[in-house]
């Protein structure tokens, strides 16, 4: 199994475009944003129950940003939400024609599986280019 080898598609960054949705930057940005929210989450050591008490942003709020369900959830409201946990959002945009091939077009390799890429085995470095 060692010597299969197996296909690897290098996407265009956001996984969102990749797989076709409709609004894929609002998408990767609502999910860095929920990310950054589960990390001041997890260095805080809050629970959604401690986290509403310390916000006033409902239980459920937060329980829907663990869970990833962010379809309720507008960018204002993700950034309000880090606001009133107590940090500030920077923002830097870089605005970019789409390339040849289209939304979603990849470059397609071939890898051993014993020498597909990871950064220090982390799914999301591949899937959400994660730098973490």
């Amino acid at each position: 199994m060692k010597d299969e080898k197996i296909e690897l598609v290098r996407g265009s960054g956001n996984v969102f475009r990749d797989l076709g949705h409709a609004s894929p930057d609002v998408e990767q940005l609502k999910a860095i944003l929920a990310a950054e929210i589960i990390k001041m989450l997890d260095r805080k050591q809050l629970t959604v129950r401690a986290a509403h008490a310390e916000t006033g942003i409902a239980a459920a709020d937060f329980s829907r940003i663990r869970n990833a369900d962010l379809a309720r959830f507008t960018l204002d409201r993700l950034v309000s939400i880090i606001n009133r946990l107590g940090s500030r959002v920077e923002v830097q945009v870089n605005v970019r024609t789409l390339e040849a091939g289209g939304p979603g077009a990849g470059v397609r390799s071939e890898f051993p599986q014993s020498e597909f890429p990871t950064r220090d085995g982390c799914p999301r470095c591949l899937a959400f280019g994660h730098r973490g």
